[in-house]
């Protein structure tokens, strides 16, 4: 009896044993096919000659809308697309391969398609955008955008708004839109009345960009026209960028 309990016990230890492996197995291909989804995910939403899709045309809008590009917004990703790419991308200062991947999506604006590469969750689902501002900080910030580069090119006005909203964020400055712009000395066009301009739709579209996270100044707090200041404190800044008639500092 006890040499069949002894067999039976063994066989049993066999089986136990035979299983362990086949599992660890199952969840080691587990993970492969976890990995290797993740990577068709992150390969998918680089963009490229060939590419097509709602993230293409969303490339081709914004392109066409700063005037890079000039042919169809049709979401295929042919030579002319690529041609604006490059030429956006050496606008920017980034490298001129034609691929649309992290830093030229940051560069577009294009948060959710960053995330996405990023491996975080896009402003929709959490993230900071425009939607978590109110109709009356959209129009004052265009209106600061006007006042200040109604002149400059798109990516200028842009630029400008992206301040606003890093200051907005840093500990040093106020909290709010209508804070950082009202804020004693801090812009030119509030001192001298220019602020109660009414701006165009160009202003309109830079502001919901940069409030939507497109920062063509990588961070800066501060900008200014050389041609023009007068502090010599600005001028000790360090400078990040120059966009046009304005240097972008930190």
């Amino acid at each position: 009896m006890k040499k069949i309990l002894a067999i039976g016990t063994l066989t049993f230890a066999l089986a136990a044993s035979a299983v362990v492996p086949a599992t660890a197995f199952a969840v080691t291909r587990a993970h492969s096919a976890a990995d290797t989804a993740q990577t068709a995910a992150i390969e998918a939403a680089v963009l490229r000659q060939g590419s097509k899709g709602d993230e293409v045309k969303e490339v081709q809008r914004r392109l066409k809308q700063w005037g890079y590009y000039t042919g169809s917004v049709d979401g295929v990703f042919g030579a002319a697309t690529k041609k604006a790419v490059v030429a956006f991308q050496k606008k920017n200062g980034l490298t001129a391969d034609g691929v649309v991947g992290k830093s030229t999506y940051a560069a577009l604006g294009m948060n959710d398609s960053y995330h996405a590469l990023d491996g975080k969750s896009p402003s929709g689902s959490g993230g900071s955008g425009s939607s978590d501002y109110t109709s009356s900080d959209l129009y004052l910030m265009a209106k600061a955008i006007y006042a200040e580069g109604r002149g400059e090119s798109y990516t200028g006005q842009v630029a400008i708004g992206a301040v606003i909203m890093n200051r907005v964020k840093s500990s040093s400055f106020p909290n709010t839109i209508a804070g950082v712009i009202y804020q004693k000395g801090a812009f030119t066009a509030v001192a001298d009345g220019q602020i109660n301009l009414e701006p165009n739709q160009t202003a309109y579209n830079a502001a919901k960009d940069a409030m939507n996270g497109w920062d063509p100044t990588y961070g800066c707090l501060y900008y200014y026209n050389p041609a023009v200041a007068t502090s010599a404190w600005i001028f000790n800044r360090q400078t990040v960028t120059v966009i046009g008639k304005h240097v972008f500092a930190i």
